[in-house]
């Protein structure tokens, strides 16, 4: 685990979207919008997966698109860093998905026509979803965001990120964990946060989280210690930026060896000005808007990425 960034990463196109009530359970991001047939949210869902690859694209980083099938329909298969995950070394991970009807997205034929497609080498393949049956669950860089070069995972826990499953994540890489609690308030309460990658983005120089969400004071102080020691420039969000996504943002490179952070529009238009010249100080930024997908999914950018580390042939 060397590189932080990639220039390559897989997305999958919808062919099917309407928000998800098994993943609404636990998922406070998401909403309905009961103005929209499923019809046009799914018209509307496409509209935005293929403006957001244009701008990818165009900004010169390599987009592997899967068209996703129409039968079984999957809702969500448009987040697929959920379930798999690239590594340098050549390993591919497949992991055990909280909600039953979203492991119908872990499909073999995704990464065999990826492989094939982009020209690289899958050394070993590792099944998680044995975890399934026995309720332990772990969503790949959704529950996981990894500083490669520093060898650290940092996992939120939540009912999505077993911390048994992470630490087993992280001895097979030989890195070291950092398992923490992030909340939000929902209905007067604080609930855990889904996913670790709504709270944090972690880049090559800096980090853009959300402290306050972290609730335990140790577990905070850990954190600001550990970026601090690894040299990120911690840029912070508010909670109200988080629930507007600025925490799901993913830095990518192109094929001149630029930086660029990732984003949505919304997520984009939180930020103050200050924070965005603190993000444009190390490379630059890129958003586009998926309001759609946003607000009936309740993922983002992030989410809709899955980076690809594997070596060419």
């Amino acid at each position: 685990m060397k590189e932080q960034i990639t220039s390559r990463i897989l997305m999958v196109r919808p062919s099917f979207f309407i928000s998800n009530p098994e993943t609404a359970a636990d998922n406070h991001f998401q909403q309905d919008i009961p103005s929209l047939t499923f019809e046009q949210t799914t018209e509307k869902a496409q509209q935005e997966f293929d403006g957001f690859v244009d701008k990818l694209r165009q900004a010169g980083v390599t987009v592997y698109v899967h068209q996703d099938r129409s039968q079984p329909k999957t809702s969500d298969a448009v987040f697929p860093n959920n379930w798999v995950s690239f590594h340098e070394d050549g390993t591919v991970i497949t992991y055990p998905m909280f909600a039953p009807s979203r492991r119908l997205e872990k499909q073999q034929e995704i990464i065999d026509e990826m492989i094939e497609g982009l020209g690289l080498e899958i050394k070993e393949q590792i099944n998680l979803g044995k975890y399934e049956s026995e309720g332990r669950f772990l969503e790949s860089t959704g529950s996981l965001v990894i500083d490669r070069p520093n060898q650290i995972v940092y996992a939120a826990i939540s009912e999505r990120t077993d911390p048994d499953l992470v630490k087993e994540f992280a001895d097979s890489f030989k890195v070291k964990s950092i398992l923490f609690t992030a909340n939000q308030s929902v209905d007067s309460q604080r609930l855990p946060i889904y996913h670790t990658n709504v709270v944090m983005c972690l880049a090559n120089d800096f980090v853009v989280i959300c402290l306050d969400s972290v609730d335990d004071e140790s577990e905070k102080e850990i954190l600001i210690n550990t970026f601090q020691e690894t040299e990120k420039e911690i840029i912070e969000i508010s909670e109200s930026q988080l629930e507007c996504f600025a925490g799901n943002m993913l830095q990518v490179k192109n094929d001149r060896e630029e930086e660029i952070l990732v984003m949505s529009s919304q997520a984009y238009n939180a930020l103050t000005s200050e924070q965005i010249q603190k993000m444009e100080s190390h490379c630059k930024i890129l958003y586009s808007d998926i309001e759609t997908i946003e607000t009936l999914g309740g993922g983002s950018a992030r989410c809709m990425m899955a980076e690809i580390f594997l070596p060419e042939k």
